[in-house]
Parts: C-alpha cells; sequence; structure tokens
C-alpha cells in the first residue's frame, strides 16, 4: 500500500493523449517511445538524425512522429516546440518525458571544464530548455499535464569516477522538487523516475569514453587513480549484465503518466532500492564504507 495516499482516495489512470520522449535513439527513450505507441498515443520522439527516426516509425506499433530535436541548441528546440504545436492544433502536450541525456566520468581533479560544461550543458540546462519551451502546450492540457524527468538513482548516492553525471542527477532532484511547488496549482505533476543499472548502450558508451580518458589522464593520475578506475570497469560491466530492461523503465514511465496520483519519485530496479534504502538509513561514514564494498562486490 502506498503509505502516502490518503485512505479511501481514488487512482484512475487517465486515456490516451500526445506525449513528448526526447533522447529516443536508444535505450530508455527508445523503449518509452514504442510502449506509448502501442498502447495507442500519439508519440513526438526527439532525435537528432533523420535515421534514428526513420527507424522508429518503421519499428513502431503505432503513431510515432520524430521531431528533430537537440537539446542543448535553443533554435532546436524552439523548431521542434513549433512543429508540435502545429501537429496538436491548440489540443495541448499531456505529457513530456526529458530522458536525453550523456554520461561524463573521470576523477573531479582531472575532468576537464569543457567535459563538465558539456555534461552538465545536455542533462540539467537542456532539460530546463525543453521544459520551458513545451509548458505552454502542457498548459492546456485541461490539468492533466506531467513532466517525468528521467533521473538515477546516482541522483541520490555519488559514486566514485562519475562525479559529473551524478551533479547532473543531483540537479534533476532539485529541480523536479521545485517544480512540483511551483506548478503544484496547475494541475501539472512533475516525476522524477530513478533506474538503477538498465541495460542500454550507455555502458558500451561508458566503457569506450573510460578507454578516452584514460588514456587522457596524465601519469600521475593513472597512478593515483588505475585500482578505481580498474574496479569501476568492472562494476560497470556487472551492471550491464545484470541491469533492468528498458521496457522495465517504459512501464514505470506510463504510470508517472497515467496514474491520477503519480508519487514524486519512482525507483526501478533492486539496486536502486537497495541503494536508495541504504542512504535513507545509514550516517555518512557507514555508507562510504558500505559503498566501498559494494564497489569491490561488483567489481569481482
Amino acid at each position: 500500500m502506498d503509505a502516502s495516499r490518503p485512505i479511501g482516495a481514488r487512482v484512475y489512470h487517465m486515456s490516451k493523449g500526445s506525449i513528448l520522449i526526447t533522447g529516443t535513439s536508444t535505450g530508455i527513450g527508445e523503449a518509452c517511445t514504442l510502449h506509448f505507441a502501442r498502447l495507442g498515443w500519439q508519440v513526438f520522439a526527439g532525435v537528432r538524425r533523420d535515421e534514428d527516426g526513420n527507424r522508429l516509425k518503421a519499428g513502431a506499433d503505432g503513431s510515432v512522429q520524430p521531431v528533430e530535436l537537440d537539446v542543448t541548441d535553443l533554435a532546436s528546440v524552439e523548431r521542434g516546440a513549433k512543429l508540435i504545436g502545429a501537429a496538436l492544433d491548440g489540443a495541448g502536450l499531456t505529457a513530456l518525458v526529458n530522458n536525453a541525456g550523456v554520461a561524463v566520468g573521470g576523477p573531479v581533479e582531472y575532468v576537464s571544464l569543457e567535459d563538465w560544461r558539456r555534461q552538465l550543458e545536455v542533462n540539467v540546462i537542456g532539460q530546463i530548455a525543453v521544459t520551458q519551451a513545451l509548458l505552454p502546450m502542457l498548459r492546456q492540457s485541461g490539468g492533466r499535464g506531467r513532466i517525468v524527468f528521467m533521473g538515477s538513482i546516482g541522483g541520490r548516492v555519488a559514486s566514485p569516477l562519475i562525479a559529473p553525471y551524478s551533479a547532473s542527477k543531483h540537479a534533476i532532484e532539485a529541480i523536479g522538487e521545485a517544480m512540483r511547488h511551483e506548478l503544484g496549482s496547475s494541475g501539472i505533476r512533475i516525476v522524477v523516475v530513478e533506474p538503477g543499472a538498465v541495460r542500454t548502450p550507455i555502458w558500451e558508451k561508458g566503457q569506450s569514453a573510460a578507454d578516452d580518458i584514460e588514456a587522457g589522464l596524465p601519469a600521475e593520475a593513472r597512478d593515483r587513480y588505475g585500482p578505481a578506475v580498474a574496479d569501476l570497469r568492472k562494476a560497470m560491466a556487472f551492471q550491464a549484465r545484470t541491469g533492468v530492461e528498458p521496457d522495465v523503465v517504459a512501464r514505470v514511465v506510463e504510470k508517472a503518466v497515467t496514474s491520477s496520483r503519480p508519487r514524486p519519485r519512482y525507483l526501478v530496479g533492486r539496486d536502486a532500492k537497495m541503494m536508495a534504502t541504504l542512504v535513507r538509513m545509514l550516517p555518512d561514514r557507514a555508507r562510504d564504507a558500505t559503498m566501498k564494498r559494494v564497489l569491490k562486490l561488483a567489481a569481482r
């Protein structure tokens, strides 16, 4: 039972509507696009390349309209919003899923400021840009609008060597919480979905990026952080094998979008729930010790 729900409160599920999902070329975004299309929603799929949009349309069992959308390019965001507005013809947008994202890693003292800016530009500023552009259409949805931010358990607890990514997801938690209060009287609900490990191409990209990062480190950095990088590689490989399928996340996003009383946050995956429990129950020093043990186990 959901303890946050008043006893006797009715929960219904909204009928089909329209939805924009960003970052749909692979992984969670692709799974959400195909899932909502199967449910009969009008899906606008944010992509950066025509070939990704064509592939989504061909594989969808339902209506998918690709929208060229680079969340870091304000002109692209404005063009995408204009296209969606024209397609809806004043009907209003039911839901926005801010899923586009990248992952930057490395020791804090050696990650370049350029990489820090890229991480935050995509995962934070880009989400704000899209949200600001689509809010007028969400307000036209008759009080049923939803904004879903794709967070991460990394937004609650930061792991070593992925501080830029974790920082971006901590920021998403703050933005989502603030917006819940700001839009509380508008009828628009704000939800943060927090997956743990998910079987997506991000792990292959992460391993490749780790190669690039390690190759670019000065000798002193490799001496200082070499064992930690090796452990992280093994942990990433373990998570790639044991993570949940993207479809699992897509079904949780469906709950966030269609429930009349969505939770402010949804954890996805056994690992995410375990880490959230540790964050809640353990003091910092005990949590640090546990984090070291968990990383060592995953690296075996």
